[in-house]
């Protein structure tokens, strides 16, 4: 069974919305080899991070919702820092009940 997870990715901020979608989409690309699904993508914006990290001063920040098998989360982050346009990534897993009351 497939487990709902929400996904906070940054991305570095000197891509433009194209670079962002082409990014974007990659995530999915990656998500999709691991048999996940990706539900939904909302962007937050650029923002600046509290203090620099990797000598970089802020990023795009995207949420994402996405379903993938439990035992294969590992595999996907292992996949993600193939993709080189993703910063950084933390993934939270959602509770059934939790989703139902936000959808």
């Amino acid at each position: 069974m497939k487990t709902l997870y929400e996904g906070l990715f940054i991305f570095p901020e000197t891509l433009d919305e194209v670079q962002l979608d082409q990014a974007i989409e990659s995530v999915k690309t990656e998500l999709e080899k691991l048999n996940g699904v990706m539900e939904s993508s909302t962007r937050l914006g650029k923002r600046s991070f509290a203090r620099p990290l990797s000598k970089k001063k802020g990023g795009n920040y995207v949420v994402i919702m996405f379903r993938l098998d439990g035992g294969r989360i590992d595999a996907f982050k292992h996949r993600l820092k193939l993709v080189t346009n993703v910063f950084r990534a933390q993934f939270m897993q959602k509770n059934g009940a939790v989703a139902a009351q936000e959808a």
